[in-house]
């Protein structure tokens, strides 16, 4: 999973898009690199007893790299920043807020509520350990990583997912605009509100998938875990299999063409869903109208 990204080349005085270095050295006190601008920051240490905050705040078009933190806040208000084969443990609360136009390669990264209210962000080749990742958010891209976080990328838009390897709860709810292809997804409640949802190629694991989506769309894709997909509008599985699904689709909107057996069906609002056989379907106690069709393919109605 972790491919090798291509190193960026090393610090030069022909080299016009940092015009400054600072490398090996420790700091530890409060805004120890405030403001840093153009500028790299080589195999550093950030940690001590001062304990000092927020070490990088406000910088602008900088490099770290081979760098290792362990304060609170070091990276907020970043602009322009390249985040490079560096780790940050879990004493860096929030470490990445309110950031712009950032790239985090080769990283990993267990401190709490990591990214929060950031735009332009390319996640790769990352290791992250972080409850509540990536909240309110716009503009992002991950690729080859792996992540265990709690309502993960909570009310975040235009999110577009190669290879994730993820785990947690609550995850992709309230969101926008979100592509996810060749990943794997444990997790639960995942989906909750979403608009616009693309998932392709992918294997997603948990309890009450999906529910109160809108245009929410599975390709080739295995869902496994009991009440999946409930209360959905313009929701579509094409070519998927399911597992372990029972009471599925009540009161959704659905066209689904799933291969194999879904243990039971109940109540769906309208469409169709066809499979190659079922175990109960539900037609009872419904709270609205359900015209909902299942269609079993080797009976063919």
């Amino acid at each position: 999973m972790m491919e090798t990204v291509p190193k960026i080349a090393p610090y030069s005085e022909n080299d016009s898009g940092y015009k400054n270095i600072v490398s090996g050295r420790t700091f530890d006190e409060e805004r120890s690199l405030y403001n840093v601008k153009d500028t790299k920051v080589l195999n550093c240490t950030f940690a001590g007893a001062a304990d000092g905050e927020s070490v990088l705040k406000e910088g602008r078009n900088y490099l770290v790299e081979n760098c290792s933190f362990s304060l609170r806040y070091p990276m907020w208000h970043a602009r322009n920043f390249v985040l490079l084969n560096s780790q940050m443990d879990e004493k860096t609360r929030a470490p990445l807020w309110y950031c712009i136009d950032g790239k985090i390669y080769n990283c990993i990264i267990d401190g709490i509520k990591c990214l929060r209210e950031s735009h332009n962000i390319e996640i790769k080749n990352c290791n992250i350990n972080s409850p509540e990742f990536g909240w309110k958010c716009a503009n992002v891209t991950i690729t080859n990583s792996k992540i265990d976080a709690v309502y993960f990328l909570f009310e975040t838009n235009n999110v577009n997912i190669t290879n994730l390897d993820m785990t947690g709860k609550y995850s992709f709810q309230y969101m926008e605009n979100l592509h996810i292809k060749d990943s794997k997804l444990d997790t639960k409640d995942a989906f909750w509100h979403s608009k616009n949802v693309l998932v392709e190629n992918s294997i997603v694991k948990g309890e009450y998938l999906g529910w109160f989506s809108e245009n929410i769309t599975f390709v080739n894709c295995k869902i496994i875990g009991t009440q999946p997909l409930c209360y959905c509008k313009s929701l579509k599985l094409i070519n998927c299999t399911m597992e372990n699904t029972d009471l599925a689709f009540e009161y959704s909107e659905v066209e689904a063409d799933v291969k194999g057996h879904i243990d039971s069906v109940k109540n769906p609002k309208s469409g169709t869903i066809t499979a190659d056989s079922t175990g109960e379907i539900i037609k009872e106690d419904a709270i609205m109208p359900c015209y909902g069709k299942v269609i079993i393919r080797a009976q063919s109605n």
